[in-house]
């Protein structure tokens, strides 16, 4: 029995940030990370984006809460970077 590993799971998100929403034909499978942008403070899309994760990501649904962030960095002079943490490992949206 094979087991899913750390490096598995970085694929596996690395694959779903390359891909569009509904990039595979009568799938919702993908991302869309401008969609984060021009938002407001309090504005639902972030956990929006990390259920669209979990939901195109099936085994993440079983790690801790907790294990999934994403945040945003303020790089002078005026731009921020979004990242997204997946068990520590982090993937810049925008870079």
């Amino acid at each position: 029995m094979s087991k899913i590993t750390g490096s598995d799971i970085q694929g596996m998100v690395g694959h779903w940030l390359e891909s569009p929403v509904n990039g595979y034909l009568g799938s919702p499978y993908g991302q869309d990370t401008k969609a984060l942008l021009q938002r407001p403070q309090g504005d639902p899309s972030a956990d929006e984006y990390i259920a669209k994760l979990k939901e195109d990501i099936a085994v993440l649904q079983v790690m801790p809460a907790n294990s999934i962030n994403l945040y945003g960095v303020q790089t002078p002079p005026d731009r921020l970077d979004i990242i997204l943490e997946v068990s520590g490992q982090t993937f810049t949206l925008n870079g």
